[in-house]
């Protein structure tokens, strides 16, 4: 193909011929269109195709756009070798010229979406030729931003520069940024000359500019702060320009600027607090100016156009006003959470509350998407849709962390103004008077921990019942049809604030609710309904409940019939509520609601959310007192056929059957374990020792250790016993065999962890082997919950050793480990590594209780492991991947003993500071200014020089609720005595003795320790 080398002008033969193929590409015939790309792809292998695409993007008598779409494909195909999509041949450096040249005269191209196709294939080439292969490309586009003269070129310039803004680095923004942004200070100051389209481009510039900046501002903080200093007056000023006049109601373009200043704005406050302080103020009367004015606006449109209905520009950036709104709310966001500017919105608090919650309307769209979409409704409110409400709410969830009680107040009177305004709004005749009150309603709901916290502190009168009592008793009568979005607020903010209603108003909307699920109203309501039931019933007065619960499970049952997707979340949720709710008559209704729900978890069973649901759903018929037998007979036939035939089974059947057994086999009976044991254990070993799926092994996996749990050594005695064990040692030998992707494994350590706690004797021959497989599988393990999870049983293996751990170590150093003088060796340089980051109550008790285990034990070999001690802190800037690579992470090594002296005591520092933390909860006031962390810690400790009893046993009161919050420990280490222990009890105790009975060693090792460390240990040993 010749190699075209200029722009415009007439159509060549190459031209005409690449002119027919493009217009082929579109030709409606299959056959047409296949040979056209076809013949396409087969040019793009030829010399001079680039070139000939830029020529044919560059001629403005032939309006097509796609070539410069091609352009942008063929450069990632064939521009830089090495690239991981690259394909050859590479494009010549000569061809390379003539397109990077071609691509520049055509940025002035008049056609917006032309242009941007062009400017996307010039910031491609960027990404790998500038600066070093394309020096001109700067120049040339702060030449064209500054030619009034060409517009156009102005837009394609400003365009280009958008695109390659997101790529800068930290090397590049601060050289550019001088030179940059009075060029685009002119543009966004010169509305005369310049749209607001182009303005707004320029600004989208300056937030990528200022983006990198604050990234890189936490190293070269004084650098960064002269840059913008000189400049920042200026900008400050154009801001408050743009947002003082009053926001227009028919002018997306107007919403898109102001967005970008807002943008601006967010990053200078968030990065450069200090430095925006002084000029800060200039904006906020305009920016006041905008909020209040915006919801004017949005009010205003609300009848003709809804505020979130997209309009986009040729870009295909979203111009909406909710989308504006939302950025507002952002950037107020930012402000409240803002050391340094947080008085200054606190002093309009009230104010800002009073608006925020009329932002919270529900729009005609909202309405209308809800209306004729129950799921849509659903999934909006229980994922917190990115939306002008959910911003909203935010806001003022931040607002009251940060004001304490002035927040609440604020908060309290701007919902008593609004409700009283929705009031005069209905005596007027008002179509839209419920609009204020519901989102009156969703502020009080979204604030409900911080509110009902706030009345039970008894710090400050919030009044919560009489406000809510008032709203809701109020519309008790209202029309379900006509206000359905009212009366679902109103059922889910009866569920919210439920301790603090009082009993009367509870029991009439707990029946309301009843009787709104089996009756013909709008979903909404049935929805609000639901959401109510799950919350009120569990609380709720069993004789009174007991005459209306069998017509809830029918009306629940004829739900399940008509829901789908998120609505059948719900609605499985509010039965299994149910269920709890009625456990007398669960035995009577068993027999029509497991069908039902198994029917359902087979048509949802690739939906794990859906799926999880209905096994919940069934094992709470399970736990209600006469359902367990009727239940397994039931699901027994239904999963066999699926088991015994695993291979045959279309997708994720056979893993959601193992996860039913696997429920049923929780805290059940002997008898029970061994009906299901007769059913279903030689599949399951099966599964796991022939299965691919790894889907399948982890629930398999689980399945036998839940198996183990429950028959325990009877598990033997069902069968043949050597043969039994001989099988679930074969279990174990797959699972840990170290070529198995570690996903395979994941449960192995649930597993193994049962065979040593319940076949203790059985296992004891097999400990060198096991520990030995342990070892290989730790060493090959990819995923971190995998390396964890075994951790532990070597943990336990300590434990288990605990008349002579001594022995065990002695064991562990006889046993070789690939790269490592031998797997004592491995395993403590893995183990000290993991330790901080072992979560759950159980597996930390194990897990450091065996440190010190090990520790006591004085053993010679410990002291000569070296292990990672702390990180050396580098002083060169920014580590960026490649100097990552170039220069990894440097650590100190210490000694063994002092390393897990070090753990020990960082265990009793985290639970001290969790109680010093819960102590501080209560406290509304917002601490200014950051303080020296260790010191602070140092500190705290210097008010506890000598523990009491009371305090040790709220350390670990703190410590097991914690773990607990955010983690579940698994039901199968319930069985195990060490999820008793007292750790606190127990780390006292170790320190106390490790201090008397070698003073001189203790004192060694705690030479190694931070300030912080050796505090919490004194403040345990000299008590």
């Amino acid at each position: 193909m010749a190699n075209g080398d200029g722009g415009g002008g007439g159509v060549d033969q190459d031209q005409q011929w690449l002119l027919n193929c493009l217009s082929a590409t579109l030709d409606p015939n299959h056959e047409v269109r296949s040979f056209a790309e076809a013949s396409l792809n087969q040019a793009s292998l030829q010399p001079g195709f680039g070139s000939a695409l830029s020529k044919f993007a560059a001629n403005r008598e032939l309006p097509f756009g796609l070539p410069a779409v091609l352009l942008k494909q063929f450069i990632k195909k064939h521009w830089l070798e090495g690239e991981e999509l690259f394909e050859h041949p590479a494009v010549s450096s000569d061809e390379k010229t003539v397109i990077r040249r071609l691509l520049l005269l055509s940025l002035d191209d008049p056609h917006r979406k032309m242009c941007t196709a062009i400017s996307m294939a010039v910031a491609s080439i960027a990404v790998y030729d500038w600066p070093e292969d394309w020096p001109d490309l700067l120049p040339y586009l702060l030449k064209s931003i500054n030619n009034q003269t060409n517009m156009n070129g102005v837009h394609g310039a400003l365009r280009c520069l958008a695109l390659l803004s997101g790529d800068l680095d930290d090397k590049v923004v601060p050289t550019l940024v001088p030179v940059l942004f009075p060029c685009l200070l002119s543009i966004v100051s010169s509305p005369q000359a310049y749209d607001k389209y182009l303005r707004t481009k320029a600004l989208s510039i300056v937030y990528s500019c200022i983006s990198i900046l604050g990234v890189i501002s936490g190293v070269y903080r004084t650098e960064t702060t002269a840059l913008l200093k000189p400049m920042l007056k200026s900008w400050m000023d154009q801001f408050s320009v743009i947002l003082s006049h009053p926001v227009q109601s028919e002018d997306p373009d107007d919403w898109s600027i102001r967005m970008e200043v807002l943008k601006c704005l967010n990053q200078f406050v968030q990065n450069f607090p200090s430095l925006t302080e002084d000029d800060f103020m200039s904006v906020m009367g305009p920016l006041w100016q905008t909020f209040v004015t915006s919801l004017g606006v949005r009010s205003s449109i609300e009848g003709t156009q809804d505020p979130d209905e997209g309009i986009y520009d040729s870009d295909g950036a979203e111009k909406s006003l909710d989308s504006f709104v939302i950025q507002l709310f952002e950037f107020l966001l930012t402000m409240v959470g803002s050391v340094k500017l947080v008085k200054i919105v606190m002093s309009n608090i009230k104010e800002l509350v009073y608006y925020t919650i009329a932002f919270l309307q529900i729009t005609n769209q909202q309405i209308h998407t809800w209306s004729m979409d129950a799921n849509q409704f659903v999934a909006d409110e229980d994922d917190v849709t990115y939306s002008c409400r959910v911003s909203g709410a935010l806001l003022l969830e931040e607002v009251v962390s940060v004001s304490g009680t002035e927040g609440i107040n604020a908060i309290m009177d701007a919902a008593k103004e609004r409700y009283c305004e929705s009031q005069r709004e209905k005596a007027a005749g008002s179509t839209a008077w419920w609009r204020l009150r519901e989102a009156t309603l969703f502020a009080l709901s979204s604030l409900s921990e911080q509110l009902l916290e706030a009345e039970d502190s008894g710090l400050i009168r919030v009044g919560l019942r009489n406000l809510l009592e008032q709203i809701i008793t109020e519309d008790i009568r209202l029309g379900v049809h006509e206000y359905p979005f009212l009366y679902a607020r109103i059922f889910t903010s009866v569920a919210k604030f439920s301790s603090v209603i009082s009993h009367n108003v509870l029991q009439h909307f707990l029946f309301a609710a009843v009787n709104a699920i089996g009756m013909d109203v709008p979903p909404p309501v049935k929805v609000g309904a639901c959401r109510a039931l799950s919350e009120l019933l569990p609380e709720a007065n069993k004789g009174i409940i007991q005459p209306q619960i069998m017509s809830l499970f029918s009306s629940l049952t004829d739900l399940l019939n008509q829901a789908s997707d998120e609505t059948l979340h719900l609605v499985l949720e509010t039965l299994q509520a149910s269920i709890k709710a009625g456990q007398e008559i669960a035995s009577s209704i068993e027999p029509v609601i497991s069908p039902l729900i198994l029917n359902m978890w087979v048509s949802h069973v690739s939906d794990p959310f859906i799926s999880i649901d209905a096994i919940e759903v069934l094992e709470t018929l399970k736990n209600a007192p006469g359902c367990l037998h009727q239940l397994v007979s039931r699901i027994l036939p239904y999963i066999w056929p699926i088991l015994n035939k695993s291979q045959q089974q279309p997708d994720g059947l056979v893993a959601g059957s193992l996860d039913l057994v696997t429920m049923l086999l929780k805290n059940a009976p002997s008898d029970v374990v061994k009906v299901v044991y007769d059913v279903c254990f030689d599949a399951v070993i099966r599964i796991v020792l022939q299965s691919d799926d790894h889907s399948e092994m982890q629930n398999a996996t689980e399945c036998l250790a839940a198996f183990i749990s429950g028959g325990r050594q009877d598990l033997l005695a069902w069968g043949d016993s050597s043969f039994t064990m001989k099988r679930l040692l074969d279990v174990a030998s797959r699972l840990l065999d170290p070529d198995l992707e570690s996903s395979g494994s994941l449960f192995v350590g649930s597993y193994i962890l049962q065979l040593i706690l319940h076949l203790q004797s059985q296992m004891v021959p097999h400990i060198r082997d096991l520990v030995a497989a342990l070892v290989r599988r730790m060493q090959s393990a990819q995923i971190a919950g995998l390396k964890s999870s075994l951790l532990l049983i070597f943990a336990r293996l300590v434990h288990l050793s605990a008349s002579n751990v001594g022995q065990f170590i002695d064991l562990m150093m006889t046993i070789p480990a690939e790269h490592h003088d031998n797997s004592l060796v491995y395993l403590m340089s893995e183990w000290t590594k993991q330790q901080g980051e072992i979560q759950g109550a159980y597996q930390i008790k194990v897990t450091t209780s065996a440190l010190a285990l090990m520790l006591a034990t004085r053993h010679t070999e410990l002291a000569k492991i070296y292990v990672q001690g702390h990180l050396i802190k580098s002083a060169s800037g920014i580590t960026t991947r490649s100097k990552a690579i170039l220069v990894p992470d440097q650590w100190t090594m210490v000694p063994l003993p002092a390393k897990i002296l070090a753990l020990l005591a960082d265990a009793l520092v985290e639970m001290q500071e969790q109680v010093m933390a819960d102590e501080e909860d209560g406290d509304w006031e917002e601490v200014e200014g950051e303080e020296d962390v260790e010191a602070d810690k140092v500190l705290l400790y210097s008010s506890f020089s000598r523990p009491t009893h009371e305090h040790l046993e709220a350390m670990a009161k703190v410590f097991n609720e914690d773990q607990e919050d955010g983690y579940e420990d698994d039901l199968l280490c319930v069985a195990d005595p060490l999820n008793q222990m007292n750790l606190v009890n127990y780390l006292v105790d170790f320190f106390v003795n490790f201090s008397k009975s070698d003073r001189q060693l203790f004192d060694h090792l705690c030479e190694n320790l931070t300030q912080t460390q050796r505090r919490a240990i004194q403040m345990v040993v000299n008590s």
